[in-house]
């Protein structure tokens, strides 16, 4: 396997701008990262620091300035729009705060709605594989006003499984639910990674999310300000207080193999 192979999704010198002139907002000033396969990474950072104009550029969700983004091997930035669109529906899953299913389907048309629109086969012993690790299978039927507030953020992450993505972004997952739910969908991101073999980058700003990690990387005014292997609460905490304080933490080494 080659270098980059290594890799689910990765930015070399990474730029983004908004604005020109004095009156330009620097997003993102050069920043260099690469997240393995079957890694479950945090991304955060005090308010400004970059983290989701990080994780829309590593989607292809934004342009960049300069510098490149891989998914895969695949260099996105020299992608077309056409490419770059079809890439993101073959090999990129999401998963957002406010879980986006469509009312009037049930559980299992939405989590079957990409695969459907992409014209693609259903695996359908991955399908059960997914449906009894996230525990659905009794709320298939279901539209998702019948479903809990968990039980949505399920069928999402459900949904963004079931194309074998090769990186799945989260984007505050756990945002708009209570603790328990918020407990519930952050052990099914591990179990993804863990038990079915998955690559997920959550950006959140919880330190209790970010400990369900095995790395996080911490952002502070666009810059990496490093990063901490196998977080605890207590860690994440003080590595967030060191970048607010703009002090950079010093990377740590992980025990990962």
């Amino acid at each position: 396997m080659s270098e980059s192979q290594r890799f689910a999704a990765s930015a070399v010198e990474l730029r983004k701008s908004y604005g020109a002139g004095d009156s330009a907002v620097h997003a993102l000033a050069g920043v260099t990262v690469a997240f393995p396969r079957g890694e479950f990474a945090a991304v955060m950072g005090p308010s400004g620091s970059g983290k989701s104009t990080l994780m829309q550029c590593l989607a292809g969700l934004d342009s960049v300035s300069s510098g490149q983004v891989y998914i895969d091997d695949v260099r996105i930035t020299a992608l077309s729009d056409r490419a770059l669109t079809k890439l993101r529906r073959d090999r990129v899953g999401f998963v957002f705060q406010s879980f986006n299913l469509v009312p009037t389907l049930t559980a299992r048309q939405n989590m079957l709605l990409p695969l459907s629109l992409a014209r693609h086969r259903v695996d359908r012993a991955w399908l059960d594989q997914v449906v009894q690790t996230l525990g659905l299978a009794d709320r298939l039927k279901h539209r998702p006003h019948e479903l809990s507030g968990g039980q949505q953020q399920r069928v999402a992450v459900a949904r963004a499984l079931l194309s074998r993505p090769a990186v799945i972004f989260a984007d505050e997952p756990t945002g708009n639910l209570d603790s328990a739910a918020g407990t519930e969908v952050l052990t099914l991101l591990r179990q993804a990674v863990s038990q079915l073999g998955q690559t997920v980058i959550m950006v959140t700003h919880d330190p209790v999310a970010a400990s369900y990690a095995d790395r996080v990387v911490m952002l502070a005014d666009g810059e990496l300000a490093g990063e901490l292997a196998n977080p605890t609460v207590e860690s994440v905490l003080s590595a967030l207080a060191q970048a607010s304080a703009a002090s950079p933490v010093q990377p740590a080494t992980s025990s990962r193999p």
